[in-house]
């Protein structure tokens, strides 16, 4: 029989929820991907307490989802970048907006619109093997050796 513990130390949905497994983290890097890189904008766009923000951010630095780059030198001042690690979880963003969007959309919502066509994004996460919508086929859970 399996132990618990066992699963979590090996799961990546768990390891990937300790680096931004919460909500502030998660609007931190929506909006650090819409161009909102400084402090105070993050503050102002999210009504987010200073505290929090701060712990956030330096949360995902550590975690190497974002870094922070010096624009001004008097007075200091930093901006918060994506790295590549903070880009690749991007696509994971869209697919939570569009599951929010489908189960809880009542209202005017915001939207991504591809830059070249206009259209609306509409995500899809696939299996890069078959090409298959997750959730469309049966999956199976397998532990490391």
């Amino acid at each position: 029989m399996t132990d618990e513990k066992e699963i979590l130390g090996t799961c990546p949905v768990d390891r990937g929820l300790m680096r931004v497994g919460d909500r502030w983290s998660m609007l931190i890097l929506r909006d650090i991907e819409r161009g909102l890189t400084r402090y105070e904008q993050l503050r102002t766009s999210l009504s987010i307490a200073p505290n929090i923000l701060s712990r956030r951010l330096a949360a995902l630095a550590d975690a190497g989802l974002i870094e922070k780059s010096r624009y001004s030198q008097r007075p200091p001042r930093d901006e918060y970048l994506l790295t590549d690690a903070g880009r690749d979880f991007l696509p994971i963003l869209l697919a939570i907006g569009a599951w929010g969007r489908k189960y809880n959309g009542a209202g005017a919502l915001s939207r991504h619109l591809d830059a070249a066509t206009g259209k609306v994004v509409r995500p899809v996460v696939v299996d890069a093997n078959t090409g298959a919508p997750i959730g469309s086929r049966p999956l199976r859970f397998e532990l490391p050796e």
